[in-house]
């Protein structure tokens, strides 16, 4: 398999991807149509021991937000979504499964609410905001869709807030989490939030004007020296160990929300409508038939999971690993993966077909890895 990008106008740049290569990035990979960070040349494990004791910068831009506008906006968002979002206050995040007509997750955002009539839903990897202009205008909604010209930069690590109070004010410490406040910069107001795709703290800013984003990436570097900053990106150790899911890799349209741990997140009682209640209600009343859990295995560190790999319990075909890494906190392979209902329960034995051709034996495992 060939490595690298043809890198052309059509996978674009971010406002940070100068700033990336200055700092050295090895690798990049394409979310939502924009180039997003990968490596800057140190070992996956060099990043995870560094990510949880000091404080990284990363790019991920790629977050693009959808913004829904005006009278209907907030019948639409809650059209979207089986999550009540009527308590949503100004200044709230919210963890948003989007679903279809059948059920299905379509995207997970983080939902920002700026005003009573106004929203961003900063998208994973899926054509969201196509999604939601062919929902307004098929139901005729007063409202106005776009992408605005928002792009997140995350610091996170132990040592973040402690940076960014510095350099921003002591007001960024009373942000609690997955709220939103406010802060300035070169003139401006930017939105920043306690939030990000790690479990070792963290912000994002989302910085509103492309043309700050060199100088955003140096004022955080520079202010980050003391805390041993270097550039970063999610890391997949960390991600796995903590059960953080990426649309894409463990979930599709192929997926409900009740097949993740999400039912937390759906109101189901009728509260609430939106696409694909009915189908979700009977997954509810029926039971679901396989849950993600993680996935603890044997052996040598195992190759890169760019496809999924067979878990069997016995004779029988009972998962698949969608993303795995050798952890070095737990000294053994972890993965995720969803596990048929019989043989979900944590400590089932089980094996796993590695694509370099072994077979690992294992145990299924509570999420997070312990």
């Amino acid at each position: 398999m060939a490595d690298g990008l043809s890198f052309s106008r059509r996978l674009r740049r971010t406002p940070f991807t100068a700033s990336a290569e200055k700092a050295g990035v090895t690798e990049f990979s394409v979310v939502n149509h924009m180039l997003f960070p990968k490596s800057y040349g140190r070992s996956i494990e060099e990043d995870y021991w560094h990510l949880r004791e000091h404080v990284q910068i990363w790019d991920v831009a790629c977050q693009r937000q959808v913004q829904i506008q005006g009278p209907d906006a907030a019948w639409l968002v809650q059209w979207m979504t089986p999550r009540d979002i009527s308590l949503a206050k100004v200044g709230d995040c919210l963890y948003l499964p989007i679903t279809d007509d059948t059920g299905g997750l379509v995207n997970d955002p983080v939902l920002l609410k700026l005003a009573e009539d106004r929203f961003w839903l900063s998208a994973a990897d899926s054509d969201l905001l196509l999604f939601a202009k062919g929902l307004a205008l098929g139901r005729g909604l007063g409202v106005a869709i776009d992408e605005p010209d928002v792009s997140p930069l995350a610091i996170q690590g132990p040592k973040a807030e402690p940076l960014l109070a510095g350099l921003f004010g002591p007001h960024v410490r009373d942000i609690g989490f997955f709220k939103f406040g406010w802060i300035e910069f070169s003139g401006t107001r930017q939105l920043i939030a306690r939030s990000g795709y790690s479990l070792q703290g963290g912000f994002e800013i989302y910085l509103d004007g492309g043309h700050l984003g060199g100088d955003l990436w140096d004022a955080v570097w520079q202010a980050g020296q003391a805390f041993e900053i270097a550039p970063g990106c999610p890391n997949l150790i960390e991600r796995i160990e903590g059960g953080l899911l990426s649309y894409g890799n463990e979930m599709t349209r192929e997926n409900t929300p009740l097949e993740f741990g999400l039912g937390k997140f759906c109101s189901l009682d009728g509260s609430v409508d939106c696409l694909g209640r009915e189908a979700l209600q009977r997954v509810a009343e029926d039971g679901i038939s396989r849950q993600i859990r993680g996935v603890l295995f044997d052996g040598n560190p195992c190759p890169i999971c760019a496809e999924p790999w067979p878990v069997h319990a016995g004779a029988f075909p009972v998962g698949q690993i969608t993303s795995a890494i050798w952890s070095p906190r737990l000294k053994r392979n972890v993965g995720l993966s969803l596990i048929d209902r019989p043989f979900w329960d944590a400590g089932q034995t089980v094996a796993v077909h590695c694509i370099d051709g072994t077979t690992r034996n294992g145990e299924v495992s509570d999420l997070p890895f312990a």
